[in-house]
């Protein structure tokens, strides 16, 4: 019999964490996350790291995990979810992974095959090196010749990605496309639910707007300072990951204040778009339009939804 699994995917800033808490705390669930950001430590505003209170007692894995030098990709996120889900199951509760970083979604989803070398950093290391001293753009034109499908599912600025892409092709001669193309039709090793939040589209920016100004008020400015201080820099993957790198510019004397924080709030709705593109394209499961209905009607369409997927909750069901 498989096992159950819980997947909430969504763009960000849509409400992915009030949900899976609340859907937690209704069936016992613990929750996983399914984002590249919030496994580092020391960058707690920037990714919108769930704080204990949100929490509400419902336990968070992969979350503060990592320092920010520390190497993390799918195939450890992979590796690293697993082991946590065999724990959770163990409790006899289920695993709920939350997350919008949907290659690592439907890694662990479809249990994808990572090749022997995806522990090679060599290669990756020198893409990012190029796209630091030439730009983005000069990568994404490599991707463009050996793999146009692919690439034009990726924004030029996602250097992550678009080394990825490269990195398969390098090591295997094959297109990471197709590759995608053939991890999807693969069969869930497990029971699983897959639940995709989204808003319309002029609410969800009206909420990475506020975000922005809220992570500020926060104290954004001061954490990515501080992660400078540490002797953590723009050539670190984590650095460049959104709500850092946009302030890096900043602080080498570049750009005004105003500009940064303007080019966090472009940068977070080019996210959210490309987010919810990839989902459509990649991902099967119930779509749920936070703008169109409220928390308690949305977390009973997911438990009706949950049910029909064959994952029985009656017996870890919990008060809220």
């Amino acid at each position: 019999m498989k096992k159950p699994l819980i997947i909430i995917g969504g763009p960000t800033a849509c409400g992915k964490t009030a949900m899976s808490i609340l859907l937690a705390k209704k069936i016992g669930g613990e929750i996983i996350s399914g984002d590249s950001m919030q496994v580092y430590r020391h960058m707690d505003i920037g990714t919108a790291k769930v704080t204990p209170e949100e929490a509400q007692g419902v336990p968070h894995f992969l979350i503060d995990e990592l320092m920010p030098d520390e190497e993390y990709n799918a195939m450890i996120f992979q590796q690293k979810a697993k082991g946590y889900m065999e724990e959770i199951w163990n409790r006899g509760h289920i695993p709920i992974l939350v997350g919008g970083t949907g290659f690592y979604l439907n890694a662990l989803l479809y249990d994808n095959e990572f090749t022997e070398t995806d522990g090679d950093e060599s290669f990756r290391l020198a893409c990012y090196e190029k796209a630091e001293k030439e730009g983005p753009e000069s990568l994404y034109q490599e991707l463009l010749s050996i793999d146009p499908e692919y690439a034009a599912s990726t924004h030029a600025n996602n250097v992550k990605r678009v080394t990825r892409a490269l990195e398969y092709h390098h090591f295997t001669g094959e297109k990471f496309s197709s590759h995608n193309a053939e991890q999807k039709q693969k069969e869930s090793p497990y029971a699983a639910a897959v639940i995709l939040l989204t808003m319309d589209r002029e609410q969800l920016y009206a909420r990475i707007e506020k975000r922005v100004d809220l992570m500020m008020e926060a104290g954004l400015l001061e954490e990515v300072k501080g992660l400078l201080d540490k002797g953590y820099d723009g050539s670190l993957v984590s650095m460049r990951g959104l709500g850092y790198k946009e302030f890096l510019p900043y602080f080498k004397g570049e750009i005004p204040l105003e500009e940064a924080v303007k080019d966090l709030k472009t940068g977070t709705r080019r996210f959210a778009k490309r987010q919810l593109t990839w989902f459509r394209r990649q991902t099967d499961g119930l779509w749920i339009n936070l703008s169109h209905t409220d928390q308690q009607t949305a977390l009973e369409d997911m438990l009706h939804y949950i049910a029909q997927c064959g994952i029985s909750i009656e017996r870890q069901e919990k008060k809220v």
